[in-house]
This record gives structure tokens, C-alpha cells and sequence, in this order.
């Protein structure tokens, strides 16, 4: 295992961690069938063996991109370590993707190998064949497929290709304000870096059991859940998606719980929720949007738990955290503030400045900016947006809002850009409002975040019909939902004569925003 270690393979790190009897369980699953499967250590291990040298087998050119839009599924997971051993790079992309948006990134990764559902692979080869694709295969989250029957017949050892710290090992795609998509590329090094901060900024343990109802085609459930729970040798117990019943059902059994505020408000809602139910829990984290203050009380109240509420990008992994234990670096301070992402992990340097790059003073408001090991490598093919997104003195724009305040706490204002999170998912206007101004009738139109009690934040469409014609808004989401994933459709639409603006012309959405921020009762 040492000459593993001596490259800086993710895979590598997280195998050594593996606990000494590879006969425990390392996963608990439930299938779709609502059956309980458990894969002990031993099971993943060989499992991304085989898958590896069935990669390894394909003759594919170094830095061979892996491009996967599956289910959720134990066999996923193993495919994406597979990916790392063989040294190849991952390329998850969200299932509720269609086929534009998959077109899309077919065509500017350019993977060697795409891995969909069976029921999608007539329509998802059509598209990876035509782009030069030249392996495709198919796997269920029911252990189906033809990327399991093919890894069945292949050795079940494997040696982790050597790689470097400075190595691709993923690309995940963020959209950008203008609507076209972005790969952030991030290497064996930002990957490694960040789960070792937080393995020990969290506390993990070897007789940890995190509850894993996230979805693996982001950071949160791919690289923060699954990385923290292999790196503490901690066993997993797997929901193919979040049940809130089936969560609190589990906690008894278990020890740590990630999710989006979204999750948690879902939780709340369930008489079940209390004190006992969460007796053996030390730890519940939120993430990828703001967690409500009311959020973070009301949870406080129910289970006698306070969640600790972190800080991250898809460029850059976690950034900051709210701390476990005493945190020496802030002088002791061990407090979990609601409404604050806490401090800035370990090896992380965070700013905040005004437009001219000048520090400001701790409580004023600024652009938040990172540097550290954990910040990727840059966009994919898009060296000019790269430069972009970097200062001359090397800091990352998070394009997020935020201040510092005396005690060193992080706190998210706004974001400099019109992202919208709704349910940790990111949705960025351009994009929904490119889709909207191309049907029939539309003149033009804005697409803005409002609060929702259960997803934080859903879109809103303010839509300008052409002269003499007539829109029905029912029509536009409808005709929206075959086009876009469905976190990315508005959950209503408004028909207005014209849209505000100011001398330059430019649309005023804070204007429109204010008009409908309580459309929800938010």
C-alpha cells in the first residue's frame, strides 16, 4: 500500500482507510424494491477493481473523461471510485437532465465513456455516438446493465493507476450567469485536501454511521458525504433518495445526517421528529443554500440538536464550517451560529473585498474570495473565464456576498450573481430565460428568485407577450418542463405588460423580486 500512497491517487487514500476486517458492512442499502442489501468493506473493493479493469481494458487515452448520468445506486458509487483507481476522470451530470442539456455536455467533455440508465440508452448512445463517443453502457440502480455484466467477467484486483496531486480526477458542471454550462475541473489534490480538513474538523470516527440520502452527481453527496465516511472507515446507510420518514427511522442506528435546508424543513413537518428519535446522533450539517434562522431554532427545539451549517462551491469543495469542537484558531470559540457558515476551514484563506480588490473591514459587506489547496484547477477548455474568475494575486471570486464579523464568523449575505438556489439545487436565470424567450409569442423576460417555505428559494417567470398576442402561463411552465431539468422550472409565472428598468435600460429584478417575494407566503 505504500507505493499506492506515494501517489496522490484519491483512490488510494480512501482504500487505506478501509477498516483492517473488510468482512463488516460498509454500506446498508435499500433497493428500489424497498429489500436491504449490505456491501462490506471487501465488496467495494473489489467491485471498482473489476469496474477499473474493465476501464483499464477499453485502451483509452490518458485524462479520458467518464461521463455517468445514472440513479442513485451503491454500483454507482463503486463506478466513480472505479474511475479514480483506473485514473481516468468522473463526470457526473443530474438526472433530471434532458436530452439538450446532455447534448450539450457530450459535446464539450467529449468522454470516452458515457454510462446511462437502460431506459435511456436509446436516445443517450444516439447523442454520445454521434459525438465520437465510443463506449456506452448502461447501469440500473436495480444492479442491472451492461456495465456490470461486462465488469462480472474481469479480475476483481486492481493497483491505483499513479497520479499526481495536480491531476484531473473530476469535472462538475456549474452553470454560468449567461446560461452556458462550465466544467470545474478538480484534481486528486483538491479532492484529497478537503476530505482530510473535514474528517478532522468533524470529528468523523470509525464507529460513525452517516444516513446518506443525497443525491451523487453533486459536491454534497458525492465528494463531502462519501469521501468523509470512506476516509473515517465509517459505515453508510444508503437511501436512494431522501424519505423523511425513512430518515428519522434511521437515526436511531446512526450518527451523522447531511442535507439541504430543504430536508430539514421536510423533517420538521413529521411528528416523529423529537428528542428520543435523535438520541444517538452527534452531528447534523446543512449545506448548498441558506438555512433559515427559524430552520435552525425550531430544529434546535425539536431534537436537542444544533446543526452545524458549512460553506461550499462546486470549484472549491468546502470552504467554511460552523465548528464541531473548539475551534483554537478563534480562540476556543465552539458556538454554532444560526444565520453564519461559521469560520474558514483549516488551510482555506477567505476575504472580503470591494470592487477594486481592497480588504475591507470585518462587518462590512463585500465579495467573498478563497484561495487554498481545495480551489480547482479552472474551467474546462475556457482558459479565458478561468482568468476571469482569479485575481492577479491568485484568489478565486466566489461571486457570493458576504462579511466577516468580529469573532471571525462567515455570513452569506447575497450573491453578486442571479443565482437561484431552490432545495440546494442551483438554477441560474439566463439559462430558464433563454428557454422562455424562445417560445412562441414571448417577447421577453425575467426569471427571479423568491422565498419558499419548503425550498428556500423557487423562480418566478415575468414574461412580456409580443404585441397582439395572448400567453397562458400554465402553458409556458409546461412547455418549459420538456426542455429543462425540473428543479430548474419556475413554480409560477406572471404575464406583465412590460418590464422595469432603469436609465440603462438594464431590468431592475430586484424591483420585481420585492413585487413577488411573497407570492409563497414566505
Amino acid at each position: 500500500m505504500n507505493s499506492e500512497l506515494a501517489s496522490h491517487n484519491l483512490f488510494s487514500a480512501l482504500r487505506a482507510a478501509f477498516p483492517q476486517d473488510m468482512a463488516q458492512t460498509a454500506v446498508e442499502a435499500t433497493a428500489p424494491d424497498g429489500s436491504v442489501l449490505r456491501y462490506s468493506w471487501r465488496d467495494l473493493e473489489q467491485a471498482s477493481a473489476r469496474i477499473a479493469n474493465l476501464l483499464a481494458s477499453l485502451g483509452l487515452p490518458e485524462g479520458s473523461r467518464i461521463a455517468v448520468q445514472v440513479e442513485k445506486s451503491v454500483e454507482a458509487m463503486q463506478l466513480y471510485l472505479a474511475t479514480l483507481r483506473a485514473g481516468y476522470v468522473f463526470l457526473p451530470l443530474n438526472t433530471a437532465y434532458q436530452r439538450a442539456e446532455i447534448s450539450y455536455f457530450i459535446g464539450n467533455a467529449e468522454p470516452a465513456v458515457v454510462v446511462c440508465t437502460p431506459e435511456n440508452f436509446a436516445w443517450v448512445s444516439q447523442l454520445a455516438y454521434a459525438a465520437g463517443t465510443q463506449h456506452v453502457f448502461t447501469l440500473g440502480d436495480d444492479r442491472t446493465g451492461s456495465l456490470l455484466e461486462r465488469a462480472a467477467q474481469q479480475d476483481d484486483a486492481h493497483v491505483p493507476v499513479h497520479k499526481t496531486a495536480d491531476d484531473l480526477a473530476a469535472i462538475l458542471y456549474t452553470s454560468g450567469t449567461t446560461g452556458r454550462s462550465k466544467g470545474a475541473m478538480l484534481t486528486h489534490g483538491n479532492l484529497l485536501s478537503n476530505a482530510r480538513v473535514l474528517k478532522d474538523y468533524w470529528g468523523w470516527r470509525s464507529d460513525d454511521v452517516l444516513i446518506h440520502a443525497l443525491p451523487i452527481f453533486h459536491v454534497h453527496g458525492l465528494f463531502v458525504a462519501i469521501h468523509a465516511a470512506l476516509l473515517g472507515g465509517s459505515k453508510m446507510i444508503w437511501l436512494p433518495k431522501f424519505d423523511p420518514k425513512a430518515v428519522i427511522a434511521a437515526m436511531p442506528r446512526a450518527t451523522v445526517f447531511m442535507g439541504v435546508p430543504t430536508l430539514y424543513v421536510r423533517m420538521l413537518a413529521e411528528p416523529t421528529l423529537n428528542h428520543e428519535a435523535a438520541r444517538s446522533m452527534r452531528l447534523f450539517i446543512s449545506g448548498s443554500a441558506p438555512l433559515l434562522v427559524e430552520t435552525f431554532r425550531a430544529w434546535q427545539e425539536r431534537t436537542g440538536h444544533t446543526i452545524l451549517e458549512r460553506y461550499g462551491m462546486s470549484e472549491t469543495i468546502m470552504l467554511t464550517s460552523n465548528p464541531y469542537g473548539a475551534d483554537a484558531r478563534y480562540g476556543g470559540q465552539s458556538e454554532r451560529r444560526g444565520g453564519t457558515v461559521g469560520f474558514p476551514l483549516p488551510g482555506v484563506e477567505l476575504r472580503v473585498v470591494d470592487d477594486a480588490n481592497a480588504p475591507l473591514a470585518e462587518g462590512e459587506i463585500g465579495n467573498i474570495q478563497v484561495r487554498g489547496p481545495n480551489v480547482f484547477k479552472g474551467y474546462w477548455r475556457m482558459p479565458e473565464k478561468t482568468a476571469e474568475e482569479f485575481t492577479a494575486d491568485g484568489w478565486f471570486k466566489t461571486g457570493d456576498v458576504g462579511k466577516i464579523d468580529g469573532r471571525g464568523y462567515v455570513s452569506i449575505v447575497g450573491r453578486s450573481k442571479d443565482l437561484i438556489i431552490s432545495g440546494g439545487y442551483n438554477v441560474y436565470p439566463a439559462e430558464v430565460e433563454a428557454a422562455i424567450n424562445d417560445l412562441p409569442g414571448v417577447a421577453e423576460s425575467a426569471v427571479v428568485g423568491v422565498p419558499h417555505p419548503d425550498f428556500g428559494e423557487v423562480g418566478v417567470a415575468v414574461v412580456v407577450a409580443k404585441p397582439g398576442t395572448q400567453l397562458d402561463p400554465e402553458a409556458i411552465l409546461a412547455q418549459l418542463k420538456s426542455q429543462l431539468a425540473n428543479y430548474k422550472i419556475p413554480k409560477r409565472c406572471v404575464i406583465v405588460p412590460e418590464l422595469p428598468r432603469n436609465t440603462m435600460g438594464k431590468v431592475q429584478k430586484n424591483l420585481l423580486r420585492a413585487e413577488h417575494q411573497n407570492m409563497f407566503g414566505a
